[in-house]
C-alpha cells in the first residue's frame, strides 16, 4: 500500500477525479504547455497596447492626452479584472476551465478589433498630417466597436491571468524535493516567457501592424490563441488538477462580518478560548496585530448549527483563529502593495507618450524605418539583460559577499523603485532637448531632425526596474500569503498594475485640466511639440521619489508592543518576533 501511495500526488486529481499518478501526470511538459497559453495572451495584449496610441491619433484622430488615457484604462481593466478571474476559478470554475473559456473570449475580442480596424465604415475620413486641426474625429459608433473589442480582450486577458501561473505550478507537487526544485525554476522562467511574448508583440507584431495591416496583425493574433487552446486542450489527460478550497474573498468577508457582528464582545485573557478547528499541524501561528479581527473567533450562543455529521461553525458568524490568521497575513500585504503602485504609473508612460515621442523622431536605420512602438523593444531588452545579469552575475557575487542566495522579494522591489525614479528624471531631460529641437524648427517637418535614440536611457531605467520590482512583488505577494489564498494573494498583486495604470489615466485628466486650456495646449498640449511633457516627467520622478521614502518607512517600521499584548505573551500562544514588519516581509 505505501508503495502505490508514493506514486500518489495527495493534494491533486487527474481529469477522472482520481488521485493523480505522478508518473503519468504533472511535470514540465504539461506546465510546458500552459505556457503557451501565457505567450500568446502576451503577444496579443502588449501588442496592442503598445502600437494603440498611434492608431488613436494617427486614424482615430483622438487627441493625445485622450489616447494615452483610452490604453492606461484598458491595460488596468486588464489587470483588475485577474480579481473576478481568481474569484471565478476559486469558487465555481476551478483554474482549468477559466484559462479554457477566458482564452476562447480574448480570441473573440482579438478577432472584433481586426474586424473593427479592417472596415472603412468604423474610421473616420483619412486626414493629411499637417492638418490635424482640421482632421474629423471618430463618432460614437466607431468607437463604441473599439471599446467593445478592446474590453473583451481585457476579460480574456483577466481570466488567463489570474489562473495561468496557478495552474503551471499545479503541475509540480511541493512534498517531493525533486519537483519541488523543478516548480522553483518554473517560477524563475515564468516572467522569461513573458517577457519574451512581450518581445514577439513589439517587434514583430508592431511591424507586421504598421507595414502590412493592423487587421492582419490582429487576425494573426486569433489565430496564434486559438492554436494555443489547442495545444492547452491537448494536455487534458496529464494535467493535475487541485482541489477548490472555495473563495478567498468569501473567507475574508466572513471573517470581516463576524468580527464586526461582536464588535462589542471582550476578547478573553487566555488565547486558548478562542474558537479553532483546524488540526495543529495546519494552524497559523496566533499574532496579536489586529485585535478587532480575533472577535470573529469569540464563541457565543446561536454560533453553532446542527447538520448530519453533528454541530458546525455558521461560517458568518464563528471562524477558527487560522482563519482570522489568514486574514491578518493579507492584511500585511497592503502597505507594500500600496507603496508598490506608483511604479506601474511610470510603466505606463512607456507604451503612451513615450511612444508618441518616438513617432515624431528619426527612426530610420539605413533604408529601414522603425515603427514608434517597436521602440519598446529596448524595454523588453532591459528586462531580459537584467535577468540574465542578476542571475548569471549579481547572485553569485552577492552570495560570496553575504552568503545568501540573492536580494530578498522588498530589496528587490527597492531596486526596482530607485531605477524607475531616475527613469522618469532622465525622461524628463530628454523631453526637454527633444522640445528645444522642436521650437527650433518651428513645425516646418513632421520628423524632428534628432535620433529616436535618445529616448533608450529612460526605456532600459524603467525596463531594468521591471525585472526587479516584478519578480520581486510576485515572490513577496506568494509567499507571505495563506497556503489558501495564493490565488488571491497573486490577484492582489496584479491590482498594483491595474491601479497604476488607473492612477496614470488620473494624473493625465488632473494635469490636462490644471495646465490646459481651450486651446488644447498646455503640459499636455494636443500636440506634444507644444507642450511640457519634460514637466510631466519631473512631477512623476518627484512622486516616485516619495513613494519610495514612504516605501522605506514601511518596511522599516517596527509596531510597538502594547501592555496588554506582553501580558498575553506570557501564556506562550504566540511568538511576538512576528510582529516586526522587515522580519516577516523578508
Amino acid at each position: 500500500m505505501d508503495g502505490k501511495l508514493s506514486w500518489t500526488v495527495s493534494d491533486a486529481v487527474d481529469y477522472k477525479g482520481f488521485s493523480a499518478d505522478r508518473t503519468k501526470t504533472g511535470g514540465w511538459v504539461p506546465a510546458a504547455l500552459i505556457l503557451g497559453i501565457e505567450i500568446c495572451e502576451r503577444l496579443s495584449t502588449m501588442g496592442i497596447a503598445v502600437n494603440l496610441v498611434t492608431y488613436l491619433i494617427g486614424t482615430m484622430h483622438l487627441p493625445s492626452s485622450t489616447s494615452a488615457n483610452i490604453v492606461t484604462d484598458f491595460m488596468g481593466t486588464s489587470f483588475l479584472l485577474c480579481l473576478l478571474g481568481g474569484f471565478l476559478a476559486d469558487s465555481f470554475l476551478g483554474r482549468y476551465k477559466t484559462i479554457a473559456i477566458f482564452a476562447a473570449i480574448q480570441t473573440l475580442g482579438t478577432a472584433t478589433l481586426a474586424i473593427s480596424t479592417k472596415l472603412p465604415q468604423l474610421r473616420p475620413p483619412p486626414c493629411h498630417a499637417t492638418a490635424n486641426n482640421n482632421c474629423k474625429q471618430a463618432n460614437g459608433l466607431q468607437m463604441g466597436i473599439l471599446y467593445l473589442a478592446l474590453y473583451i480582450i481585457a476579460l480574456g486577458t483577466g481570466g488567463l491571468k489570474s489562473s495561468v501561473s496557478g495552474f503551471g505550478t499545479d503541475q509540480f507537487d511541493e512534498k517531493d524535493e525533486k519537483e519541488k526544485v523543478q516548480m522553483a525554476f518554473f517560477f524563475n522562467r515564468f516572467f522569461f516567457f513573458v517577457s519574451f511574448g512581450t518581445l514577439l508583440a513589439v517587434t514583430v507584431l508592431v511591424y507586421l501592424q504598421d507595414e502590412v495591416g493592423r487587421s492582419w496583425a490582429y487576425g494573426i493574433c486569433s489565430v496564434s490563441m486559438l492554436i494555443a487552446i489547442l495545444v492547452f486542450l491537448s494536455g487534458t489527460r496529464r494535467y493535475r488538477y487541485k482541489k477548490s478550497l472555495g473563495s478567498p474573498i468569501v473567507h475574508i468577508f466572513q471573517v470581516i462580518v463576524a468580527a464586526t457582528k461582536k464588535r462589542k464582545m471582550d476578547l478573553p485573557h487566555n488565547v486558548g478560548s478562542l474558537y479553532e478547528d483546524i488540526p495543529e499541524a495546519s494552524r497559523i501561528q496566533y499574532t496579536y496585530q489586529f485585535h478587532f479581527l480575533d472577535k470573529a473567533a469569540i464563541v457565543a450562543d446561536g454560533d453553532f448549527e446542527k447538520n448530519t455529521s453533528g454541530s458546525v461553525p455558521k461560517p458568518w458568524k464563528l471562524c477558527s483563529v487560522t482563519r482570522i490568521e489568514e486574514v491578518k497575513m493579507m492584511v500585511r500585504l497592503l502597505p507594500i502593495w500600496a507603496t508598490t503602485i506608483i511604479f506601474w504609473t511610470t510603466y505606463a508612460q512607456m507604451i503612451t507618450f513615450s511612444v508618441e515621442q518616438a513617432s515624431t523622431m528619426k527612426r530610420s536605420i539605413g533604408g529601414f524605418q522603425i515603427p514608434a512602438g517597436s521602440l519598446t523593444v529596448f524595454f523588453v531588452m532591459a528586462i531580459l539583460i537584467t535577468l540574465a545579469v542578476y542571475d548569471r552575475l549579481i547572485m553569485p557575487l552577492w552570495k560570496m559577499w553575504t552568503g545568501k542566495p540573492g536580494f530578498t522579494n522588498l530589496q528587490r522591489i527597492a531596486i526596482g523603485l530607485v531605477l524607475s525614479t531616475f527613469g522618469m528624471g532622465v525622461a524628463a531631460l530628454c523631453e526637454k532637448k527633444r522640445l528645444s529641437v522642436a521650437k527650433s524648427v518651428s513645425g516646418t517637418t513632421a520628423t524632428l531632425p534628432i535620433s529616436v535614440f535618445l529616448l533608450i536611457p529612460q526605456f532600459f531605467l524603467v525596463g531594468s526596474g521591471e525585472a526587479f520590482i516584478y519578480t520581486g512583488q510576485l515572490d513577496f505577494f506568494i509567499t507571505q500569503s495563506p497556503k489558501g489564498m495564493k490565488t488571491m494573494s497573486t490577484g492582489l498583486f496584479l491590482t498594483t498594475l491595474s491601479l497604476g495604470f488607473f492612477v496614470s489615466s488620473f494624473l493625465v485628466s488632473i494635469v490636462k485640466k490644471i495646465t490646459g486650456s481651450k486651446d488644447g495646449q498646455g503640459w499636455l498640449a494636443d500636440n506634444i511639440n507644444n507642450g511640457r511633457l519634460d514637466l510631466f516627467y519631473g512631477l512623476l520622478a518627484i512622486l516616485s521619489l516619495i513613494n519610495f521614502l514612504a516605501f522605506l518607512a514601511v518596511v522599516c517600521y517596527k509596531p510597538k508592543k502594547p501592555k496588554s499584548v506582553l501580558q498575553m505573551g506570557n501564556l506562550g500562544n504566540g511568538s511576538l518576533a512576528d510582529e516586526k514588519c522587515c522580519t516577516a516581509a523578508e
